[in-house]
């Protein structure tokens, strides 16, 4: 199979078309999840003291050792979770992780659960390792995972199941009651499961985040994937972790080294600092993007609309339906951005035959005036689209 027959009929990323559209009208960009701040300047100084005195050439394929080690130290430290050094490998990104995973352990034929509406990579890189989607579909506004549907998508060829949380779109986080759930049916039916953690530390109002590594019976048969760029707010930096058992991470390792082989020395340097650095610094992160989120949604109210709950992310989410407004959230994306200058996610955009056609995804990773700006947009845009 050809990469040309597998992603030549795809459309293009959700993200790639809104942002295109954005700059196309001057839009403020609420569409793809970056900060509008350049990222903590400490580690952006220590990356660059780095290429100017630190090795620019190529670091072991599985990432600097002393990166590896902080990771290591991150997740015993925040997490309670234990690793192994030959069980982690830096990546460019986790989107490579997610890639490097899915190519090492998706047989022909296997059948891969996700959960939708998922983050628009998963389906086509399941596919072009040779396996199979099945989606269990979560109802909003809750989003709540239950054992009874995961359990009813897994078939005799179910070999993974692919989880995102806190998950991307709909800024859900799960709970312990669906974490064990989870669990339970993975290691009754054993199953591998690729656990999208990026978000790990962008979760709000007190809420826990629950590493499914530690969850009981999954030490051996998950695969944690952390971001640098989602913990610190430099997205562009594309460094990622693969964590897990050693014997779960020595073939994802060896796919790694025929897609980018390594990641930039500089950057892994400064992130290995990164990680080290106290619990309170990651509190205050989530603090102020907090403040952000509530910002956001409070104008947003007094324009008119209804939000939907946001545990963990950059993202809040409108229902149009609420206050009235008859546009599918496609069209109602097209013409905001268009006609109102505000970019911003069809959640429909990330369920293959979409049943969510009425909920619209806002990044509010931005200053204040932005958000204020977006919002007093998007009530015109509510008042003339009704």
């Amino acid at each position: 199979m050809s990469a040309h027959t597998v992603f030549a009929g795809m459309p293009v990323t959700v993200f790639e078309t809104m942002s295109g559209l954005a700059r196309q009208h001057g839009a403020i960009n609420q569409g793809q999840g970056f900060p509008d701040a350049p990222g903590p300047e400490a580690l952006r100084r220590l990356a660059a003291e780095a290429v100017l005195n630190g090795s620019n050439q190529y670091p072991p394929s599985r990432g600097d050792p002393i990166l590896r080690e902080a990771v290591i130290e991150h997740y015993r430290r925040l997490q309670g979770v234990d690793l192994a050094l030959d069980g982690v490998v830096i990546t460019s990104g986790a989107t490579e992780a997610l890639a490097a995973t899915l190519l090492a352990h998706v047989r022909p034929g296997d059948e891969v659960i996700i959960l939708e509406p998922a983050y628009d990579a998963y389906r086509p890189l399941i596919v072009r390792a040779g396996g199979v989607v099945r989606a269990v579909t979560l109802q909003p506004p809750a989003w709540r995972l239950t054992e009874a549907a995961l359990e009813a998508a897994v078939g005799p060829r179910t070999r993974m199941v692919l989880v995102n949380n806190p998950l991307n779109p709909a800024a859900r986080v799960f709970d312990a009651e669906e974490i064990a759930a989870l669990a339970r049916v993975c290691v009754r039916r054993d199953l591998v499961v690729v656990s999208d953690e990026v978000w790990e530390h962008v979760v709000f109002d007190g809420r826990l985040h629950r590493p499914l590594l530690a969850a009981p019976g999954m030490a051996d048969r998950v695969v944690k994937i952390g971001s640098a760029g989602k913990m610190f707010g430099l997205t562009g930096w594309k460094v990622g972790f693969a964590c897990g058992s050693p014997d779960l991470i020595a073939p994802l390792a060896k796919a790694h080294q025929f897609l980018t082989f390594s990641t930039p020395p500089n950057l892994q340097t400064a992130v290995a600092a990164g990680l080290a650095w106290p619990r309170s610094w990651f509190e205050d992160m989530r603090a102020g993007l907090g403040r952000s989120r509530d910002r956001l949604s409070a104008v947003l109210t007094a324009e008119g609309y209804v939000v939907t709950p946001s545990e963990g992310a950059y993202f809040l989410c409108l229902d149009l339906a609420a206050p009235g407004l008859a546009l599918d959230d496609t069209v109602f994306c097209r013409r905001i951005v268009e006609e109102f200058g505000v970019a911003a996610i069809p959640l429909s955009a990330f369920e293959n035959e979409p049943v969510t056609r009425t909920v619209t995804r806002l990044c509010f990773a931005k200053g204040d005036a932005v958000l204020d700006e977006a919002a007093e947009r998007l009530g015109r845009a509510r008042r003339a689209l009704l």
